[in-house]
């Protein structure tokens, strides 16, 4: 009978937990999200300069582990972006161990561009889709966007509401937001790549304007970690010449 009392006793707190009338909604939990981060400086920022370091698995192997002592991001945004997973604003990265060179790629808002040059539309289409994804958090509360709140569950630890948003081109990205200071700890996306999965922590305010960075970023693919980054300067709506993104024909 004592299993027959635990069933009984489990499905009484879970009915409990789900019956909570002030639960926040999705939307409450993304609004509450964005004023956490900087309001709207953050929600609709101009440009984003990054600086650190990072250490990079290949395929997630421990065998083949790289460390990147410079490693740099530059990004201009786009006023919208309605499809989470593919390409938008403008975007370089830069990652060097000493004099060499580990990677180097860049959008310049048609073009995608790596060492080498040029990068094929169907090459570049899939890069983009296996990293961009994060960003669409921004204009979630816009017309055309839907968002469904999953179950709670935690990220790093922290306790956290999951919402999935889809965009209006059907894309879906799920989002952890911490249940105490609704900071972004987690972002998860498929790709052709496989199930992505990107932890952020060690935040920091960047002012002005008050936009929170986090210091550190972690990614996964398939459950295994790829990349480690730490950045270490942040700033914010600095302006950024075009031709940073635009790395030229060899």
């Amino acid at each position: 009978m004592r299993w027959i009392s635990t069933l009984i006793l489990a499905a009484g707190l879970g009915s409990a937990g789900t019956a909570v009338g002030d639960a926040p909604t999705a939307r409450e939990i993304i609004a509450d999200a964005h004023a956490a981060a900087g309001g709207r400086t953050w929600v609709r920022p101009q440009t984003l300069h990054l600086v650190g370091e990072a250490t990079l698995y290949r395929d997630g192997l421990a065998s083949a582990v790289t460390h990147a002592d410079h490693y740099e991001m530059w990004r201009v945004f786009p006023d919208w972006n309605e499809a989470a997973h593919g390409a938008s604003g403008k975007f370089r990265l830069e990652a060097r161990s000493g004099d060499r060179v580990l990677i180097r790629q860049s959008f310049d808002g048609t073009d995608t561009w790596n060492a080498e040059g040029r990068v094929a539309e169907a090459v570049a289409s899939r890069e983009w889709s296996e990293n961009f994804g994060f960003g669409i958090i921004r204009f979630a509360l816009e017309p055309g966007f839907t968002l469904t709140r999953l179950a709670d569950d935690q990220a790093d630890g922290h306790p956290c509401h999951v919402v999935r948003v889809t965009d209006p081109s059907g894309g879906e990205t799920t989002f952890w937001i911490d249940q105490r200071d609704r900071a972004i700890r987690k972002v998860g996306f498929d790709t052709p790549r496989g199930w992505h999965e990107r932890v952020y922590s060690d935040f920091y305010r960047v002012d002005p304007p008050g936009f929170v960075q986090p210091g550190r970023v972690r990614l996964y693919y398939r459950g295994a970690l790829v990349n480690d980054i730490r950045w270490h300067v942040a700033e914010v709506d600095v302006p950024i010449d075009d031709a940073t993104f635009t790395l030229g024909d060899p």
